[in-house]
């Protein structure tokens, strides 16, 4: 017959380790519960600048998905005129996603991509570029 040992006491690693699986938690809850603001010019030409300055290294500046890192990436980054995009899963072709889909992509990533969060912008920016992405779309 097996013992089970209990600790008397949570270690202060294990404490820390919960506390951000918690705090991770409500941040992802928190970023997908916000609602689409109206798209507008302004909203537009904020999301190049933000696309500029934070995608274009790997989508490239017109969003082709060749951008000078891009190359060294498997899979390789969404062309955004032509590719189906991805759910935030990785999973999936989504034909004509929405501006909360590319959002949430922006937010927390694309899992099984090289496509990282991008939370640590704000969340007008990270509206911003999801507007701007969608526009490079409707250009073909």
């Amino acid at each position: 017959m097996g013992v089970i040992v209990v600790p008397k006491k949570p270690s202060r690693i294990l404490k820390m380790k919960i506390a951000l699986v918690l705090i991770s938690t409500l941040f992802a809850v928190s970023a997908y519960a916000a609602k689409a603001p109206a798209s507008s010019p302004a909203m537009l030409e904020k999301g190049k600048a933000v696309f500029t300055v934070n995608c274009a290294t790997c989508h490239g500046d017109t969003g082709d998905g060749k951008g000078p890192a891009g190359q060294y990436m498997n899979p390789k980054p969404r062309h955004f005129v032509t590719d189906a995009f991805k759910g935030k899963d990785g999973k999936g072709k989504i034909k004509k996603p929405t501006v909360q889909q590319v959002f949430d992509a922006v937010t927390a990533g694309v899992t099984g991509t090289s496509m990282t969060a991008f939370a640590h912008l704000s969340e007008e920016d990270r509206w911003a570029v999801s507007y701007y992405v969608l526009s490079l779309r409707n250009k073909k």
